[in-house]
């Protein structure tokens, strides 16, 4: 028997390809380390700043008040206090008759609260001329009323109830007061030759002693007659 034809050759197997190894990728580069950041120094603290000594105030200067005249410093002094104590007394005179000029009672009111309103008025009008003569000289006058209460000499009467009389007598004395005072101080003015001080003087001792008579006439007691 003829050989049958070669046997069916048996399909060849496949030649299997050996697969390349898929190249690897390169790993990607981690990154660097990170070097750690070199500690900061500490800035340098700075001192602290002291707080500014309280700076003291520079002294005050005394204001200048010496007002130019040609009177010697003597007469400046001593007329300045002269006249600065008449201006103690004279705003002492003042407030005691406004206080009688307030508080007077009785059938006579209206003519003792009139009269002893306007003795007031022109006992208060004697002061800002004398307390201006000082400065014109050259000299410093009262400031307050303690200095007023330090220096005068006119009494003062805070009694609760006073007779309207008695008022008026009061009154009266410190009026002889006052014009007492005022010829002691003309007669410096005199000493220093103070002739624009003297004539103010002259003026104001010729109103305190009318003052004087009204006080002295309206206190008089009348008899039958009305004398």
């Amino acid at each position: 028997m003829k050989k049958t034809a070669a046997t069916a050759k048996k399909p060849a197997a496949p030649k299997t390809v050996a697969s390349k190894p898929a190249a690897a990728k390169p790993a990607a580069a981690k990154p660097a380390a990170a070097k750690p950041a070199a500690a900061k120094k500490p800035a340098a603290k700075k001192p602290a700043a002291k707080p500014a000594a309280a700076s003291k105030p520079a002294p005050r200067r005394a204001p200048a008040l010496a007002t130019p005249s040609d009177l010697s410093k003597d007469a400046t002094r001593d007329l300045s206090a002269a006249l600065s104590r008449l201006l103690a007394d004279v705003f002492a005179l003042y407030l005691k008759t406004k206080n009688f000029h307030w508080h007077v009672s009785g059938p006579h009111f209206r003519d003792y609260h009139l009269l002893l309103d306007d003795q007031a008025t022109e006992i208060f009008a004697m002061t800002d001329p004398i307390a201006e003569r000082v400065r014109k000289i050259g000299g410093n006058t009262i400031r307050s009323i303690g200095h007023i209460g330090r220096i005068k000499r006119i009494a003062d009467n805070d009694a609760e109830f006073v007779q309207p009389l008695d008022m008026l007598a009061e009154l009266q004395e410190d009026n002889k007061s006052l014009t007492a005072y005022m010829r002691e101080v003309h007669d410096l003015c005199d000493e220093y030759h103070d002739i624009a001080t003297a004539s103010l003087i002259e003026n104001w001792i010729d109103e305190t002693e009318q003052r004087t008579w009204f006080l002295f006439e309206t206190s008089r007691r009348g008899d039958v007659t009305g004398h």
